[in-house]
């Protein structure tokens, strides 16, 4: 909700928890890029802390293949070469109670272009699972050691 970031802070709360109970189920994507070296691609926005998985939103009329492709290309400069592992789908009651995120693994792809900082993504870069930022996100681990480490899936982003 862009509109309402000059708004007084009560009025931004109360619009906010509005747009939580009255909008629809909302859908998202994140992509796990893992490199030849089994490092995973990371991005830190400027908009909230921490290293993330690159994705985002699936528009309205877009499917999540769409959605994936598009917001690796912006975020990550990277292209797929063949289609990615869905690895489970996940509800991001954090954000709202009606937020699914779905979680690709993506091994096959193929650098379209270094990405640049911009307003968006500040930094980026592959990381070894064994040495990943200090601040990267609690979820974001929590993805990778379901993935790699042998945890038990958690539902919940």
């Amino acid at each position: 909700m862009p509109f309402t970031f000059n708004l007084p802070g009560f009025l931004r709360r109360l619009l906010f928890r509005y747009w939580q109970v009255k909008r629809g189920m909302t859908l998202g994507v994140r992509a796990v890029i893992i490199d030849d070296d089994g490092r995973v691609f990371l991005i830190r926005h400027s908009y909230v802390p921490g290293w993330h998985f690159p994705g985002g939103g699936v528009e309205a009329g877009e499917t999540a293949r769409d959605a994936l492709d598009r917001e690796i290309d912006e975020e990550a400069g990277i292209a797929l070469n063949a289609d990615p592992e869905l690895v489970a789908v996940y509800h991001n009651g954090r954000h709202s109670p009606r937020d699914h995120v779905l979680l690709y693994l993506c091994r096959d792809w193929h650098r379209l272009r270094q990405p640049a900082p911009n307003a968006e993504i500040v930094d980026h870069g592959f990381f070894a699972l064994n040495d990943l930022p200090e601040d990267t996100a609690r979820s974001a681990r929590r993805r990778l050691n379901e993935l790699f480490g042998g945890a038990a899936f958690d539902p919940v982003w």
